[in-house]
């Protein structure tokens, strides 16, 4: 039975990819293959970041001192002091 791909070595994976593409030293043929692997390791890696949303917000659904809008969590924009990040 093949092993599960974890996340983080398909992203590996993806970035030695993007790698050798990018360096132009290699043929069509060996071009298109990394290319197919490629679609295969992003269509995972969407598919177990998704994963890790459902759960995540699963997960935050089932906590009782959430405030929820449209049954999802709600959400505010991220503040913060523009003069007080820029003196650090």
């Amino acid at each position: 039975m093949k092993e599960e791909t974890s996340f983080e070595k398909a992203f590996e994976r993806l970035e030695e990819i993007l790698q050798k593409m990018n360096e132009g030293k290699i043929s069509l043929d060996t071009s298109l293959k990394l290319f197919e692997e490629a679609d295969i390791l992003i269509s995972k890696c969407s598919q177990r970041l998704s994963q890790a949303e459902q759960k995540i917000e699963t997960l935050i659904k089932n906590r009782t001192d959430l405030e929820l809008e449209n049954n999802k969590p709600k959400t505010k924009d991220f503040e913060y002091d523009k003069e007080k990040v820029l003196e650090d």
